[in-house]
């Protein structure tokens, strides 16, 4: 069973055209489990209705045409029952319609699964036969096992054909998104320029060429260089390895010099596909057809296929990326979008980003709104080597992507550039003046920071320090620990920004989805294993020359406090402490003088640390929420995997709820505390921030100055009120909703939404 699924679904990823992929399905599906008809509908909610798409039974005039209405027909029933249907004698069912032109007269039994994708109804395929009888357990199984693999892969060939489709100018079909996550709000309009580790024939999304001639020159240099590379290594092995073992680059250089292999390849550029696209039919082809051979020798065989066409594949692909170059607006899209790609790519031509994985708390989404760069996260179905210098619009508000957007969409998002523009020129306007609440209330606005980049976005802006200095990005653009001269001298930096005025760094916070290159980190649960102070306290001469570079940056200044991240219980603080008093002590003896003890303080991320405030208040000088681990682990999701990335919400009741206790509880033991998570540069978390009792907020540089005019335009009263309103509501929505309603009440709406 588990050999003919995997073979049906390689068939959907495989086919270069969907149509033709399906139709192969419902052929394979009608062998595997012998039966007399098996029929594919896609689903348009546009329309609501079910498409006819393939059919191996069904009247072949019927394919394309014939559409069922969400509401009709046994197809429609499985659609809004979302489970399969099976049925003894379908003609006898009083959902059963009767539709003439697909001459189903003589099918009785009918068994229908619906194909979900991220609790969406993509399509609906079933099978028929001609004698009445309810299908036995083993094949509802069959069909529900099958139809929820093909929901991801016939969901990633739809993203692909709509672009495919806005592409080309004579359909004038209305450009359609791709749906993500938010990451950083803003518009961008560029150009996709894309990075990813290595190209595999999975990942080669089929494309159309018009230039044969130079498509089939493409092949023959990727087969000649392959040659050569591979005589080079023919000779290095032969000189470690038995001639009888080194002998498989002989049976390498028969394959590339088979003229079979070679004439197929072109047969496939002949009939309009490009080099890595025909190569890619060609080598699966081959691999398929010798998977299913009885002899394990020639079986045995598909491995060196499958390796000596990704040789040729690489070589096509790197000769046309080498080629490319930066284009003046960049939109970086990625499988996974690294510390390091932003590093490598020129800021001033970096003006948005979308990634595969990810949601609007990884850590790529937080830098991208460390940068002020509109990004989009958990784009699951982006077909990465179909979009390479395609125009491309990110909605960082919304989570929507358009590739080859349409005249109208564009004109739609320029109009909301400006908007934006004129946004940001109007709260410049208030850039010196101190953060309070519109009644007067004042309150302290400090930034997050780790990039160099912030201190300029801030210069000229009033802030109250730095409440969160995240020392580990630093660490993430190296190729080896930084020594403690070197991080003397950003932290130095960092502490000048703002003199006399408090700035907090963080003890290096490495691990889940912050790895570091030089240092591999490699665990089932990362969010959950060896990150943050658990690594630092198990490798004290990491922690040590750290704290000594803060320490020595802070002579003379005065102004550093150190934060401890990942805590979970006393004798971490414990541990902490001793170490840092250690650092201290040595420093002292060396430079022969007293050195200031800085202020030490705890971030509240881990939910057991929450309910050890009491405790840990007679340790330490201060505490910082950091909401965004506290949600994750609160919830129970991986803020990293776009596959939950609904649910993971700051404004989850339960989330909420745990806010409120931690602020009651350290003004019970009358500590100070600030929130230095994602959520108080959001414009609703820092209206329940605010109505809860929180009156210090740290955020990213390109937050700050909106967070002012929001805080300045609202009064504690009018917090209160929505905070009231909320207390018994019981979904994340819901609070969004009411928050949102009096955002646009007070004039606010263009600080949560694109535009004005």
């Amino acid at each position: 069973m588990l050999t003919i699924l995997k073979r049906i679904v390689d068939e959907v990823n495989r086919q270069p055209v969907l149509e033709k992929a399906l139709a192969k399905v419902a052929q394979m599906v009608k062998e595997s489990m012998q039966t007399e008809c098996c029929s594919i509908y896609l689903s348009d909610d546009e329309n609501r209705h079910h498409l006819l798409m393939a059919s191996d039974g069904l009247a072949l005039n019927a394919i394309g045409s014939v559409a069922i209405r969400f509401d009709e027909g046994l197809v429609g029933l499985v659609g809004e029952k979302e489970e399969p249907v099976n049925i003894a004698n379908a003609r006898s069912h009083p959902r059963f319609l009767v539709t003439p032109q697909v001459h189903e007269d003589a099918y009785n039994a009918f068994l229908g699964a619906p194909i979900i994708h991220q609790r969406k109804v993509l399509g609906v395929i079933s099978v028929q036969q001609f004698k009445a009888g309810l299908f036995d357990e083993s094949e509802v199984a069959f069909l529900v096992t099958l139809a929820a693999q093909l929901g991801a892969a016939i969901a990633q060939a739809e993203a692909r054909e709509a672009i495919d489709r806005a592409e080309n100018p004579a359909l004038k079909t209305r450009s359609k998104s791709l749906k993500g996550v938010g990451g950083a709000n803003g518009v961008a309009i560029g150009s996709a320029f894309i990075i990813q580790p290595q190209v595999s024939f999975t990942s080669i999304v089929p494309k159309r060429t018009h230039n044969i001639a130079r498509e089939i020159i493409r092949f023959k240099q990727a087969v000649k260089k392959t040659q050569q590379e591979l005589k080079v290594l023919s000779g290095k092995m032969t000189q470690i390895l038995p001639s009888d073992t080194s002998a498989i680059f002989d049976v390498y250089h028969h394959m590339l010099n088979d003229d079979s292999l070679g004439e197929k390849v072109q047969e496939q550029i002949h009939s309009g596909w490009n080099a890595a696209t025909a190569l890619k039919i060609v080598i699966e082809s081959i691999c398929s057809e010798f998977e299913q051979m009885e002899d394990s020798y020639i079986r045995e065989r598909v491995t060196d296929i499958r390796d000596i066409g990704q040789r040729v594949l690489g070589n096509i692909v790197a000769k046309e990326l080498a080629r490319r170059a930066l284009p003046d607006e960049l939109i970086l899209v990625a499988e996974e979008v690294t510390a390091s790609m932003l590093a490598e790519l020129p800021r001033e031509k970096l003006v948005g980003i979308c990634s595969i994985k990810g949601s609007n708390n990884s850590h790529a989404a937080i830098l991208a709104r460390a940068l002020g760069i509109p990004a989009v996260m958990g784009v699951e179905e982006l077909p990465l080597n179909n979009l390479d210098g395609r125009k491309t619009i990110i909605d960082g508000y919304s989570g929507h992507v358009f590739f080859n957007p349409d005249a109208v969409v564009t004109r739609e998002y320029r109009s909301l550039q400006v908007q934006e523009q004129a946004l940001d020129s109007m709260v410049q306007t208030i850039a010196s003046e101190d953060a309070c609440t519109a009644d007067g209330v004042p309150l302290s606005l400090s930034i997050n920071t780790g990039l160099a980049a912030d201190f300029e976005v801030v210069r000229g802006i009033k802030a109250d320090g730095i409440g969160l200095y995240r020392t580990e990005i630093p660490f993430m653009v190296r190729s080896c620990f930084p020594s403690e001269q070197e991080q003397f001298l950003l932290y130095e930096r960092a502490l000048d920004a703002y003199p006399n005025k408090p700035i907090s760094m963080r003890t290096l916070d490495v691990g889940g989805d912050k790895p570091l290159p030089y240092f591999p980190i490699t665990e089932d649960n990362p969010f959950l294993g060896w990150r943050g102070i658990r690594m630092t306290l198990d490798h004290p001469e990491i922690l040590l020359v750290q704290v000594r570079a803060m320490l020595r940056a802070n002579i003379g200044r005065g102004n550093l406090q150190i934060l401890l991240p990942m805590i979970t219980s006393v004798a971490e603080v414990e541990e902490s402490l001793r170490l840092i008093e250690q650092a201290h002590y040595e420093l002292c003896e060396e430079m022969e003088m007293q050195i200031e003890r800085p202020k030490i303080g705890v971030m509240l991320e881990v939910p057991a640390t929450i309910y050890q405030i009491g405790l840990l208040s007679k340790m330490v000088d201060f505490f910082s929420v950091g909401s965004n681990d506290l949600t994750q682990y609160l919830l129970a999701v991986d803020r990293n995997n776009p596959r939950v990335a609904n649910l993971y919400d700051y404004y989850h009741p339960g989330v909420l709820e745990a806010l409120h206790y931690i602020i009651h509880r350290c003004h019970k033991h009358s500590i100070p505390v600030s929130i230095c998570g994602e959520m108080a540069g959001e414009p609703i978390g820092l209206l329940l921030l605010l109505a809860m009792g929180y009156r210090h907020f740290s955020m990213n540089a390109q937050n700050l100055l909106k967070a002012k005019w929001i805080l300045k335009h609202l009064s504690i009263t009018q917090a209160e009120s929505l905070l009231a309103q909320i207390s018994d509501m019981s979904s994340p929505q819901q609070v969004r909703n009411s928050a949102i309603k009096m955002l646009d009440e007070l004039g606010l709406s263009g600080f949560i939404r694109a535009g004005k």
